[in-house]
Formats: C-alpha cells, sequence, structure tokens
C-alpha cells in the first residue's frame, strides 16, 4: 500500500485546529557545535507530548458513528496510547490500551489521564498485536496499531509537510532530515512529505543500538528481527521488526540509518536540557544524539532533526541528568 502526497495533505487538514503546529526552532549553540545550520522540530510541545498524536486523531476522526460507539484499542509503551486516549476523547468514543508492565509511569499516568483503560502485558513474554486483537473479538472495537496503519502513517506524514513549510520560511532549504524510528510510522509519513516537496533532502533515520532492525533491514533487503536480549532506554523505539506497511515506504525514501548508543542518548538529552532548555525523552532524542555523535554529517549544511517526544520518566531523567547513564 502506498501513501502519497495527497493523502498526507488530506491528513494535515483534518489535523488543523486540533493539532498543534509545533515551531522549527534554531540555537546559534547548536550551530556553532555542529558547524552547520539546524533547525529543531519540538514534536514535545505537541499535544501528549508527542508527534502519535497526529496520526492518533487522523485515524479515529474517520470512524464511523458505529465504530466510535465501539470503540477503540491499541497497543503502546506509552506515546502511542497517549495519543490515542486524547483523540478517543476528542471524538468521544472509549478507549483500551495494551501496554508494557514497565511503561513509564508518567505515560501510565498520561493515557489514564485522558481517560482510557489499561491493560498491562510482559513486553518480552507476551505478544501485544495476539492481546489487542483478541480484546477487538470480544468488544467489537476497532484496533488501532501503533505505526502499521495508512492512517496513521499519512497524519505523521503532517509533521513532514510543517518541516518543509516552515524552513522555506525562514529563507532554508534542506540539506538533511534526522528523523528517528521505532515501526516507522513517523519517518515513512514524513519521508513521504520530504520526498514530495523537497527531494534534494537527503533523510537519515535513527534507532537505538540493538534495537536497529531497520537499518539492518536496509542492508540485507528483507525484514530482520531484534535480538529478544536487547535493551535499550528508549522505551519508545523498542520495536521487535520493521511494519509491513512502513518497511516497503523506508525502504524506498531514506538515505539511510544510523545507530546510536544510550550513553550518546543520555548525553544529548543533557545538551538538550543544559543548552537548548528542552525537556525530551530517550526515543524522543536519538535523531539528536546521532547528530552530536557524528554519526551523520551536517557541518556546512542545513539541516532538520526531529525531537519526537517529551514524555519521560522523572527517575529516569534525573539520572540522566546526573551522569549515571
Amino acid at each position: 500500500m502506498t501513501i502519497t502526497l495527497s493523502d498526507i495533505q488530506a491528513a494535515a487538514g483534518r489535523l488543523k485546529g486540533h493539532a498543534v503546529e509545533t515551531p522549527l526552532i534554531e540555537s546559534p549553540a547548536l550551530n556553532e557545535r555542529l558547524g552547520g545550520r539546524v533547525l529543531l522540530k519540538p514534536e514535545t510541545l505537541q499535544r501528549a507530548g508527542a508527534f502519535k498524536f497526529r496520526g492518533a486523531y487522523n485515524r479515529l476522526s474517520q470512524l464511523t458513528a458505529d465504530e466510535r460507539k465501539r470503540g477503540v484499542v491499541a497497543f503502546s509503551s506509552g506515546n502511542h496510547a497517549q495519543g490515542v486516549a486524547l483523540a478517543a476523547q476528542l471524538v468521544g468514543c472509549p478507549a483500551l490500551i495494551v501496554m508494557p508492565s514497565d511503561s513509564p509511569a508518567v505515560k501510565v499516568a498520561g493515557t489514564r489521564g485522558f481517560g482510557a483503560e489499561i491493560r498491562f502485558y510482559d513486553r518480552f513474554t507476551e505478544d501485544r498485536v495476539a492481546i489487542a486483537d483478541e480484546i477487538a473479538r470480544e468488544r467489537g472495537c476497532v484496533v488501532v496499531p501503533s505505526y502499521d496503519d495508512p492512517h496513521i502513517i499519512a497524519g505523521q506524514g503532517a509533521l513532514g509537510i510543517e518541516i518543509v513549510e516552515q524552513a522555506k520560511a525562514r529563507g532554508a532549504a534542506l540539506d538533511v532530515l534526522l528523523c528517528c524510528v521505532g515501526g516507522g510510522g513517523l519517518i515513512a509519513g514524513t519521508s513521504t512529505a520530504v520526498r514530495a516537496l523537497s527531494p534534494a533532502t537527503d533523510i537519515w533515520g535513527v534507532e537505538p543500538a540493538g534495537f536497529d532492525e531497520t537499518r539492518r533491514s536496509l542492508l540485507s533487503g528483507q525484514r530482520e528481527t531484534i535480538d529478544p536480549d536487547a535493551r535499550s532506554i528508549c522505551d519508545a523505539l523498542l520495536t521487535p521488526t520493521p511494519g509491513e506497511l512502513t518497511w516497503p515506504i523506508n525502504s524506498r525514501t531514506l538515505t539511510g540509518i544510523v545507530a546510536v548508543t544510550d550513553a550518546e542518548v543520555a548525553e544529548a538529552m543533557r545538551y538538550a536540557f543544559s543548552v537548548l532548555k528542552l525537556v525530551v525523552e530517550p526515543g524522543g532524542c536519538v535523531a539528536l544524539a546521532a547528530a552530536l555523535a557524528g554519526k551523520v554529517e551536517v557541518a556546512g549544511k542545513t539541516s532538520a532533526i526531529v525531537l519526537s517526544g517529551g514524555n519521560v520518566d522523572p527517575g529516569l531523567f534525573a539520572s540522566v541528568l546526573k551522569g549515571e547513564i
């Protein structure tokens, strides 16, 4: 299934007045550090604290009256959970979220705060998709995947339209775009929009080391899976394999993918806090980490970096700031 620019533009129309058009910001200190012009897209300022609201609202706003009555079920470690919970609240339908038992407390609290019911599971021994499918059969509700859905991908792609248009308004032509990769929905939608509107831009995905299944998939030419023993602080990006819908898109649109370590992510989080004055969660900071660690060449170029979310657990954030991670 192909996602087109027109799909993304239609999604952007549905999101208008509901999602926040987050700004594109620039830091002289970061420009000096990296030796180029860097424009940051802080989706930390998005509703529910992450880009996920875009795709969730685009999907739920298209539910029929009967589907809204029956409700939705989704699976997520927290950002999609909160996005779906908030979107469900806005369109007036019940939501149940299947969440890992080790989800950050701040994401669990946010999901409950938007009125959703939660069903916990063990991410290392249980299948979240199977659990959601069983709930959907029992309740007759609609499954809302976190990335493998055309409406979700199109909704996330609205971010790409904003980046290109905002950069143009600042007199900037983008040489490079860096964006996180989990299941691949955000970068699939964003890269589709950017490829259409700014075809000369190199688009780099960034994954946590150990969860770089899309990077390895690009190298092998087929969908790879992670080592089940892999661990990372980037809870938002811990997907086992590239999505069935997102993989074909990303294999076609991306320049490449790099991986960053937890230590590099933690350093980027400290930099974002101390220099940029931004609170960014681990998964939301991988693209910045790649730039700071020199994994993608940005010197002498104009780059856009997506900071995809800010829902960090306070205890973990404190440990990061103290240099314990």
